[in-house]
C-alpha cells in the first residue's frame, strides 16, 4: 500500500500546534511599516541599555540577601511575588536597592506605563512568546536526534523573530509615555529594520515554507518499509476513510498515537526521517546551516528587557492582589536627602497578603516627619501594632529605593543609602555572649556603618536588662544616632525615650477607649502614656489604690 501524506514532515519532526495559541503569530510585516531613515535606525539603536537603568545596565547586583530582609519581613514578599517565574533569576534586581532619585523616577514611569492595560498587554504577549521560544530551545537540548533538534531550533528562532516584531509594532501604538519604553520602542524599530534582523526573519520563513512543502510516501511491505519521492501517487487515507464511513455508528473510539514527551523518534521513525532528509539535500542542508551560523540569533538586549520587565510585572501583579482588596498603593515622592518624610495609610505588605489570605482586615498607618524631626519614637501596650508599625517605616523606604509603588495612599519618602535594623534575638549558646552584650555589640556595628543618609529600625532593644539600665543605654543610642543624623524608628517599652529633644516625635499605640484591653493597632502621634494605659487596666479589673482600700475596710 502506498500513503503519500501532504504533511510538513510529519513523524513528530515538527513542533504540536499549542491550544492556547502560542504559535498562531501574525505573518510579520516589513520594516518599511516603521517609516524610518537607516540613519535614525542606527542612531535609536544606541539609545537604550535597560529598563531598569537609565543610562547603564544591570551593574554589580546583588546576589545575595540584604541582611535586613528577614527583620523586615521582605524575604517573605520578595519570595511570594516571585513564585512562578524562577527562569528569570529577578532576586538580585529586589535585593539591589537605588540611591539617586533620577533613577528611581525612571522606574516609576515605567511601572506606570505598565500598569495601562494596553501597554501592559502588548508586554506580556511578548514574555509569552519569549517563553515559548525557550521551551522550543529546551525541548531541542533534551531531543537526541539531530535534524529534530535543528527543527526544534527553527522554530525557536521563528518565535524570537515574531515576538520582536510584534512588540515593534505594537508598543508605538500604545503610545508610552515612560523613557524607559519610549527608548526600548525607537531600539526595537531600529533593531527590527537592520539587515541582520530581517535577513534571520526571511531564513526563518523560506526554511520553514520548504520544509512544509516536503512530501513524501512511505511504502509498507511486511517489515520493510521504503521511502520515496512523492510523485502525484493518490492518497489512500482518504479513500479508507470514506469505504468505513458507511459503516460508522455514533462516536468511533480514538485510536490515533499520542506523542509522548518529549516526542522522541522511534528506531523507525528516525530512519525515515533520515531517508525523507537524503531524498531532500537542498533544504536540509540549509537548515543544518542556518543551525550553526545562527546560534547566537538571539540579541542581547531584547532577551535583557525580557527579564528586567519582569520585575515590574511581578511586583505589579502582586500588588494587584491588594488593590483588588482595597488597600492603596502610590508612587512616593523621593528625595536623597532627609527632610520631609510624610506616609498616609500605609501598611505591613508581609502582615497584610497573611490577613488577607485568613480574611481578616488589614488596619492603615501614617505618621509625618518635619525639620528637625528625624527619630519615631513608638511606646504602648504589648501586641498593639508597633513592630508591625517599624516594619511598615522600613518596607516602604526600601520599595521606594527600588523605584515601585509602595502600600500606602501617599508617601514622601528619603531614599537612604543604608538600612539597618535591629530586631531581638533569641540568646544562643553559638555567640558566646550575654543577650545583653549580642546586643550591644550589633549596636556598636550599625553606628560604626550608618551615615547621616541611612535608615535605622530598633525594636525592643535591651529588654534583657533592668528598667533603670535600658533607659541609660538607650538615652545614650538615640543621642548618637541624633548627632549621626540618620532617620531612626525606635520600638520600646521605655517612655522616656519619646521626649528626648525636638528630633524626637512620640508614636504610641492605641487601645479601645471602652475597654483598655482591647488594641486597636492604630498608631498615632502623641505623647507617651504608659501609666494612663496601667490606670485604666486597673480600673477595669478594680485594681486601682481606691479599690484596693475598699476592699481592705471589709
Amino acid at each position: 500500500m502506498r500513503l503519500a501524506p501532504a504533511a510538513e514532515l510529519s513523524l513528530r519532526l515538527l513542533p504540536a500546534e499549542p491550544a492556547d495559541g502560542l504559535y498562531r503569530f501574525p505573518r510579520p510585516v516589513g520594516a518599511f511599516l516603521f517609516g524610518l531613515h537607516p540613519e535614525e535606525v542606527r542612531g535609536m539603536e544606541k539609545t537604550f541599555q535597560s529598563i531598569l537603568f537609565e543610562d547603564r545596565r544591570a551593574g554589580e547586583l546583588r546576589a545575595a540577601e540584604p541582611t535586613f530582609f528577614s527583620d523586615l519581613r521582605l524575604d517573605a514578599v520578595v519570595e511570594e511575588l516571585l513564585s512562578g517565574r524562577e527562569e528569570y533569576d529577578l532576586a538580585p534586581f529586589f535585593h539591589t536597592p537605588l540611591r539617586e532619585p533620577g533613577e528611581v523616577t525612571y522606574r516609576q514611569e515605567v511601572a506606570r506605563d505598565l500598569e495601562r492595560g494596553e501597554v501592559r498587554e502588548v508586554v506580556e504577549d511578548f514574555a509569552r512568546r519569549m517563553r515559548a521560544m525557550r521551551e522550543c530551545l529546551s525541548l531541542a537540548g533534551k531531543l537526541h536526534h539531530e535534524l529534530q533538534k535543528q527543527r526544534w531550533f527553527l522554530d525557536a528562532a521563528g518565535v524570537y523573530c515574531e515576538a520582536v516584531r510584534s512588540l515593534a509594532r505594537e508598543l508605538p501604538q500604545r503610545e508610552p509615555a515612560s523613557r524607559g519604553l519610549r527608548a526600548l520602542s525607537d531600539y526595537l524599530a531600529g533593531y527590527a529594520g537592520s539587515e541582520e534582523f530581517s535577513g534571520l526573519e526571511e531564513e526563518v520563513r523560506a526554511l520553514r515554507e520548504d520544509l512544509a512543502g516536503v512530501v513524501y510516501t512511505v511504502h509498507i511491505r511486511g517489515n520493510r518499509v521504503r521511502v520515496d519521492t512523492y510523485e502525484g501517487e493518490e492518497d489512500y487515507g482518504d479513500e479508507i476513510e470514506r469505504v468505513f464511513a458507511r459503516f460508522a455508528r455514533g462516536a468511533a473510539k480514538d485510536h490515533r498515537v499520542r506523542f509522548r514527551d518529549p516526542p522522541e523518534l522511534s528506531h523507525v521513525e528516525e530512519r525515515i526521517l533520515e531517508l525523507v532528509a537524503r531524498l531532500n539535500p537542498d533544504v536540509f542542508g540549509r537548515l543544518d546551516e542556518f543551525c550553526r551560523r545562527r546560534r547566537d540569533y538571539l540579541d542581547e538586549t531584547v532577551a535583557a528587557f525580557d527579564r528586567e520587565v519582569q520585575f515590574y510585572l511581578a511586583y505589579l501583579e502582586y500588588a494587584g492582589r491588594f488593590r483588588e482588596a482595597g488597600l492603596p498603593f502610590c508612587y512616593p515622592e523621593v528625595s536623597e536627602e532627609v527632610g520631609e518624610t510624610r506616609v498616609e495609610e500605609g501598611f505591613d505588605l508581609a502582615l497584610a497578603a497573611s490577613l488577607l489570605r485568613e480574611g481578616g482586615s488589614v488596619v492603615k498607618n501614617g505618621f509625618h516627619l518635619r525639620h528637625p524631626e528625624r527619630i519615631l519614637v513608638v511606646t504602648g501596650p504589648n501586641q498593639g501594632g508597633k513592630t508591625t508599625f517599624a516594619r511598615m517605616v522600613g518596607q516602604l523606604h526600601y520599595l521606594a529605593s527600588l523605584g515601585l509603588p509602595v502600600p500606602a495612599a501617599e508617601a514622601h519618602l528619603h531614599i537612604p543609602d543604608a538600612i539597618f535594623t535591629h530586631f531581638e534575638r533569641e540568646e544562643g549558646v553559638e555567640r558566646l555572649r550575654s543577650k545583653l552584650e549580642d546586643d550591644l555589640v550589633r549596636l556598636h556595628e550599625i553606628l560604626r556603618e550608618a551615615t547621616g543618609e541611612s535608615l535605622i529600625v530598633l525594636n525592643e532593644s535591651f529588654s534583657s536588662t533592668t528598667l533603670e539600665d535600658a533607659a541609660r543605654i538607650g538615652t545614650d543610642l538615640l543621642g548618637r544616632i541624633e548627632r549621626l543624623g540618620a532617620l531612626c524608628v525606635c520600638v520600646t517599652f521605655i517612655d522616656e525615650l519619646a521626649t528626648l529633644g525636638e528630633e524626637t516625635v512620640s508614636m504610641v499605640g492605641t487601645v479601645d477607649p471602652e475597654d483598655p484591653s482591647v488594641r486597636t493597632f492604630r498608631i498615632v502621634r502623641k505623647p507617651p502614656e504608659g501609666l494612663a494605659y496601667a490606670l485604666a487596666l486597673a480600673r477595669k479589673y478594680g485594681l486601682t489604690y481606691e479599690d484596693l482600700k475598699r476592699r481592705v475596710k471589709r
